[in-house]
């Protein structure tokens, strides 16, 4: 549901005390559009928010919702491909889909308000970069919905509520999900198990399980280059969802009013801004470093510094030429070799990109392509397989992967 944040505000008023129910991706197999923990809301009055496929099951899942308001049962329903009906509703690529529905019947005056509303309410209240997780029970008519407001820092210990509904092996999943950022489904024991059965479908109807959806704070991306390049850069390194510093030792370029879409504009030596900001603990390793200044003075100690650092991706633009040069002054400096094969250089992938946009383009598709071990760069018509990989998440959108008891 953290999918909808960033919607739900107008809906507040409705949410309040409105009838509604909540559809959720709880497992996904195959090629698919959407990832576990994307949800769809649909209130008694007919309106909807949110999609699960682009398209190919919401109709009916919007019927299986006024069912399940009608009588109040959850449903688990399974989607996938519908090759003999062409009219049925299934995945057109070929993937399956896990479905719980979840209503939420009116609210009255006095009494507790439904676990899954008053999470809703919470949501709406955090931002869309913001760091949150939401662990739900589901198999059962209440249920149980948390919010957390520090997924990174959870333990379980600390959520009494969870604490006295996890136990062993689901406990130590359910802390490992939220603590990563991650999404996924954990199954409970039934009556008689030590373990959950890892078996068969990963959420057979009328059982429970937890899902566990979780963000951590934006990752971060540091440009270096107060330039055309950068300029171009900084809003396509947001759209990715990176919370982007542009950093330049030159005034009176860093203030030009081009590079405003950045979260922050520092001026400083590249070099010195990055150690203090790991020494302060502010870069982790889903942080990434665009290296665009193109200047030995100021590349060759930024360099040395951040291939220092455990970051996720450190690029740096020019040459192949400039590369080797760079190269060679980095092993004089004492780099070992093995860290400046890591070194993305030349930047970016290779588009034909000319125009400061096209290099942006460039430098994020291999940003994409980095932080997936299955990209193979090529065009998806040469490729054969599954298009979607689970093991590819957004930067910061859920953090999702599919950690599913199968």
């Amino acid at each position: 549901m953290l999918d909808l944040i960033p919607s739900l505000g107008p809906w507040v008023p409705g949410l309040a005390g409105e009838e509604f129910a909540v559809a959720t991706i709880v497992a996904a197999f195959g090629s698919v559009p959407r990832p576990v923990g994307t949800s769809m809301l649909v209130t008694a009055s007919g309106d909807v928010l949110g999609s699960l496929s682009g398209g190919c099951v919401e109709g009916a899942v919007v019927v299986l919702a006024r069912e399940a308001m009608d009588d109040g049962v959850p449903r688990h329903e399974t989607f996938g491909f519908s090759s003999a009906d062409a009219f049925a509703a299934g995945l057109t690529c070929g993937g399956e889909l896990a479905i719980h529905i979840q209503p939420v019947a009116a609210a009255v005056p006095g009494e507790t308000p439904h676990p899954l509303r008053a999470a809703l309410l919470k949501l709406a209240g955090h931002g869309p970069a913001h760091p949150v997780a939401l662990v739900r029970l589901l198999g059962t008519p209440g249920g149980v919905a948390v919010v957390l407001s520090d997924p990174g820092a959870f333990r379980l210990a600390a959520s009494s509520e969870l604490a006295a509904l996890l136990h062993g092996e689901p406990a130590l999943q359910v802390e490992s999900l939220v603590r990563s950022g991650g999404a996924g489904l954990v199954r409970l024991p039934q009556p008689g198990e030590c373990a959950p059965d890892r078996s068969g479908d990963a959420h057979p109807a009328g059982e429970p399980a937890i899902l566990v959806e979780s963000r951590l704070a934006q990752p971060r991306m540091l440009v270096f280059g107060a330039n055309d390049f950068g300029a171009a850069l900084v809003p396509a390194a947001k759209l990715l969802g990176y919370h982007v510093t542009l950093v330049d030792a030159r005034p009176a370029f860093a203030s030009q009013p081009r590079f405003a879409s950045a979260d922050q504009v520092v001026t400083d030596w590249p070099h010195r801004y990055l150690a203090a900001e790991a020494a302060a603990g502010r870069l982790d390793s889903r942080t990434v470093a665009a290296v665009l200044t193109h200047d030995p003075k100021f590349d060759i100690p930024l360099l040395e510094t951040a291939l220092a650092l455990d970051l996720a991706y450190v690029g740096a633009m020019g040459s192949r030429r400039s590369h080797l040069q760079r190269a060679d002054e980095l092993l004089n400096a004492g780099v070992p070799p093995e860290r400046i094969a890591q070194l993305h250089s030349p930047i970016g992938l290779d588009l034909g990109a000319v125009t400061p946009a096209e290099v942006a383009v460039s430098v994020t598709a291999e940003l994409i392509a980095a932080r997936n071990s299955t990209a193979t760069c090529v065009p998806l018509r040469d490729t054969s397989g599954a298009i979607h990989h689970p093991a590819a998440p957004a930067a910061a959108d859920l953090n999702t992967q599919e950690i599913a008891w199968t």
